[in-house]
């Protein structure tokens, strides 16, 4: 029933976007319109997910996830950039860390919580993943905003550039660790619980169906960018607001989804196999590129972040770090990422 709804939902969905936004509709109206097309696709884009994991493991299932779903922010901050709307998608960048970090974790770590008093995921791959968070958040992201207080503007971008290269580099080789030669090495016994199971889709559908539905999120995204300004004078949102909150949830709706869905199945590593790997994929990979990409454009992005940004990212991740570590999780560690994150949300909002 509800995969109906969703089916529904895309082909009256992406039309109207396309109508409204060659008719040029009320910005409000198409906003509404945008969103809940994004968050329609996203569906299919976690069944997607689904049928990739049984076949292929839940590392490669949810890096494909988190893949697809962060190629949609890719494309949105690309498009910003080149509206010169660099404050927007340093937001968004942040929005995307704590996004997964609490929301995306939290959602699932609550609602798998309230069906299974315990839910256990790989605790190897928890604190592999610890360290990469704290170098790729703290440590590349805090450097270059401590170092900028003694550079000019040029010399920043040019430590930017080394940092975005590095953290590529690096991003590149924890795949290598991972997927080839520690693949199956740190397996955790509840990994091979889902081979029985059949996939919705064979795995050429379901590459197909991600694909297609980010190509049509990317075309969704791209005019929801537009909207922004408009809509942000609306409801009296600031620019740091819509790019943290608004961009993050709507650019991470696949994430979203897909992570629930699993671990309400309790199929808590592709849950945080999404939530986390998603969160390192936007800051060592997807950040970085940014940071490339924007030097075609005339205002260049360098990779410094405002204080109340850091201090978001950060805490986020020490507190992930803290409750994840042990490979167990429940609906109460879910309920206070969930705290954090509205926390974090009224704060900016403020600003």
């Amino acid at each position: 029933m509800v995969n109906k709804i969703f089916l529904i939902s895309v082909l009256i969905g992406v039309p109207l976007s396309v109508i409204g936004s060659i008719m040029h509709w009320p910005t409000i109206l198409m906003f509404i319109v945008y969103c809940l097309t994004i968050v329609a696709l996203s569906s299919f884009m976690g069944r997607a997910t689904e049928s990739l994991a049984i076949t292929t493991g839940p590392r490669i299932g949810g890096l494909l996830n988190a893949t697809f779903g962060n190629a949609v922010e890719l494309i949105i901050s690309i498009f910003a950039l080149q509206a010169g709307l660099v404050e927007v998608v340093l937001a968004s960048l942040t929005g995307s860390v704590i996004g997964n970090l609490l929301l995306v974790a939290g959602l699932s770590f609550f609602i798998g919580g309230l069906k299974y008093k315990r839910q256990k995921f790989n605790v190897f791959d928890a604190r592999h993943n610890s360290g990469l968070l704290i170098f790729a958040v703290i440590l590349a992201f805090i450097i270059p905003e401590v170092f900028s207080l003694e550079m000019n503007d040029h010399k920043t971008l040019t430590l930017s550039i080394g940092i975005s290269i590095i953290m590529i580099v690096l991003y590149l080789a924890a795949l290598f660790f991972k997927l080839v030669t520690h693949r199956g090495v740190y397996q955790h016994s509840n990994e091979n619980s889902h081979e029985h199971e059949e996939p919705e889709w064979k795995k050429g559908k379901a590459i197909t169906v991600l694909a297609v539905a980010t190509v049509a999120v990317a075309y969704v995204s791209e005019h929801l960018v537009h909207t922004f300004e408009e809509v942000g004078h609306t409801f009296g949102w600031s620019e740091l607001f819509i790019g943290i909150i608004v961009v993050a949830i709507v650019g991470n709706a696949a994430e979203h989804a897909s992570a629930i869905v699993m671990a309400y199945k309790n199929k808590m590593d592709i849950a945080v196999e999404i939530a986390v790997g998603s969160t390192l994929q936007i800051a060592m990979f997807v950040a970085p590129l940014l940071v490339l990409v924007s030097l075609l454009f005339p205002d260049a992005m360098p990779l410094v972040f405002t204080w109340p940004e850091l201090t978001a990212m950060v805490t986020s991740v020490f507190l992930m770090i803290m409750l994840s570590n042990d490979g167990e999780t429940n609906w109460f560690e879910g309920l206070t990422l969930l705290a954090a994150y509205v926390i974090m949300g009224i704060g900016f909002y403020l600003l």
